[in-house]
């Protein structure tokens, strides 16, 4: 089913997910009232802990893990529901303060939905996104809403979408494909016939980053989330060396006695085995 067949009447089912959602206040009302660790918790307490578990649910999800999809949202949300419950007690905002803002938001960002705007493509949206964004936040520079805590492979990707939004980007792929190709040679050139211990390491750490945004923005363009590509080929790779030290320890051998042509031959077995015996999870 497209996204666009999907019904605008409410779930079957809305009564018993809004019960649910109250007893999720409920069950954190007297835990904040009864419990000594639930009472001492602060925002900045909780802070650490909620990016764990977006972490973990962000794993479960790579993992096409439907049952512990479910489990981690749900602690994603106990930790929401936490915010605004400590939030209330200072009578700064509490959940009915933060659902309410957040629909306003989406309605004001959809006025092809909720207004008279015409839109004929997700390219259309994004751009009207964006350009709400502005308006409502009252930013300078459209790249203003960038979380300059992210993390840098996400930031360039988020910063080449905002300035997308905004008009700036290239016209074809293909123009992409050269630059990466273009900064490649450039950062190339930094090692070519060149002594490492005389190499100049700021300017290798410029061109390596203008390498790598490059390959986020041709990324982006081939519809590719880097941050998610990235995180799959950890993955592989720590499926792949475990498998690698279980056989050669199977095989009586430690890793330290063999060479690299012999782990080679492990290394090898392990990419010819089918993801469903090379997949695990890592422990936690």
């Amino acid at each position: 089913m497209e996204l666009h067949d999907l019904p605008a009447s409410p779930s079957p089912r809305r009564a018993d997910q809004l019960a649910a959602f109250g007893r999720l206040l409920d069950v954190l009302d007297r835990l904040r009232a009864e419990c000594p660790w639930d009472r001492k918790q602060t925002m900045q307490s909780l802070r650490h802990l909620t990016i764990e578990e977006t972490y973990e649910l962000s794993d479960a999800i790579l993992r096409d893990d439907l049952p512990d999809v479910k489990k981690e949202l749900g602690d994603v949300m106990l930790h929401l529901t936490f915010y605004a419950k400590i939030a209330s007690e200072t009578n700064q905002f509490d959940i009915a303060d933060v659902l309410n803002a957040q629909c306003e938001k989406l309605i004001f960002r959809h006025p092809h939905i909720y207004g008279d705007v015409s839109v004929s493509s997700e390219e259309d949206v994004k751009r009207n996104w964006e350009q709400l964004k502005l308006k409502e936040k009252g930013n300078s520079s459209v790249l203003g809403g960038v979380p300059t805590s992210l993390p840098a492979l996400v930031k360039a990707m988020r910063i080449q979408e905002k300035a997308r939004g905004a008009g700036f980007d290239w016209e074809r792929q293909e123009q992409v494909w050269e630059k990466v190709q273009e900064e490649l040679a450039e950062f190339g050139e930094e090692f070519a016939n060149a002594d490492p211990e005389k190499m100049n390491q700021e300017r290798a750490t410029a061109e390596f980053g203008d390498l790598l945004f490059s390959l986020v923005n041709f990324a982006r363009f081939a519809n590719i989330n880097p941050e998610e590509a990235l995180e799959r080929t950890n993955r592989k790779f720590i499926q792949r060396f475990q498998f690698l030290e279980t056989e050669a320890a199977r095989e009586g051998h430690r890793l330290a006695d063999l060479s690299l042509a012999q782990m080679d031959v492990y290394w090898e077995k392990a990419k010819k085995l089918p993801p469903s015996v090379t997949t695990h999870s890592p422990q936690k």
